[in-house]
């Protein structure tokens, strides 16, 4: 009896839209994966001038995956949506703020992100963003930019994080 699922490599042969989603997902996980291991401490841990913190990068994720997905596709403000209206605020960390609790509010955003792609074309125009119309392809552009940008932070921070506490 023969599987006939897809095998992990049919998305290099499948459509640009598939393949785009995929990329997408792909820095999903990856940002998902960012606060994997690390102490409260590590997670909060400045390394540079900036606020760029691991968590506070997953919450900027967190951020532009709710200004893109949701703000953009519904309409939704950003007020509505408990956003700040600050890009740079989204990078802030507060006390009550937990490794647990960042991810998870990660994982909603996706979640939502995902949801709010069911059933829509990649070419349909949405004008919830204040930027004005644009398809919902550009806001997967836009997503995968910032996710793969960001991953990058992230994967850095962590490995100076890991190996200053010698892990």
């Amino acid at each position: 009896m023969s599987d006939s699922s897809p095998g992990p490599f049919a998305v290099l042969t499948a459509d640009a839209d598939i393949q785009l989603t995929a990329f997408v997902e792909e820095y999903r996980r990856a940002m998902a994966a960012a606060l994997d291991g690390l102490t409260e401490e590590q997670a909060r841990r400045r390394l540079v001038p900036s606020r760029t913190t691991v968590m506070g990068l997953v919450k900027h994720a967190t951020f532009l995956e709710t200004v893109w997905f949701v703000e953009a596709v519904t309409g939704t403000p950003r007020t509505t949506l408990g956003l700040p209206q600050s890009v740079d605020d989204s990078f802030l960390v507060s006390d009550e703020d937990t490794v647990d609790s960042v991810r998870s509010a990660y994982e909603a955003a996706t979640a939502a992100a995902r949801a709010a792609m069911v059933g829509r074309s990649l070419d349909e125009v949405v004008s919830g963003h204040r930027a004005g119309p644009m398809t919902l392809r550009w806001i997967h552009l836009q997503v995968l930019r910032e996710s793969a940008h960001h991953c990058g932070h992230v994967d850095i921070l962590r490995e100076q994080i890991l190996a200053a506490d010698g892990v």
